[in-house]
């Protein structure tokens, strides 16, 4: 039997690139975002993860469904599967690696080997949209 993660993410996209996050004791990198908690929408759960990851505010009526991937889950079984729902929006203030964050990088196509496979998946997408080179 199949496990499921399902995950948010929050995409940052500068010159062609994305906001990542890789956490602290990991090798790959992913887009920012986590679990949602009970209760919670997917606005609410992505803007509390935002904000424990990189201290900022996004602002929620401009958060934007860009849709969701789905890849094995990094680190686990061939049975794992992560789902990541991405969103776009604007933020306030400015980000910084929080507790659990061992580094940010901005991470163009060409370097998408450095990223969990859900989040190349995502990075695929971008480029055929013509948002990353």
């Amino acid at each position: 039997m199949k496990t499921q993660i399902d995950k948010l993410a929050w995409l940052y996209i500068k010159d062609k690139q994305v906001l990542m996050a890789r956490s602290k004791g990991k090798e790959k990198f992913y887009l920012p975002g986590g679990k949602r908690e009970q209760g919670e929408s997917d606005q609410q759960a992505l803007m509390r993860e935002i904000k424990e990851e990189l201290g900022i505010d996004l602002i929620e009526n401009s958060l934007q469904r860009i849709g969701a991937f789905s890849a094995q889950a990094d680190g686990k079984n061939m049975d794992c599967v992560v789902t990541l729902t991405c969103y776009k929006g604007d933020f306030i203030g400015d980000y910084r690696p929080e507790s659990e964050i061992a580094e940010l990088a901005w991470i163009g196509y060409q370097d998408k080997e450095k990223c969990s496979l859900a989040t190349q998946k995502v990075l695929e997408y971008l480029k055929q949209q013509g948002t990353l080179e």
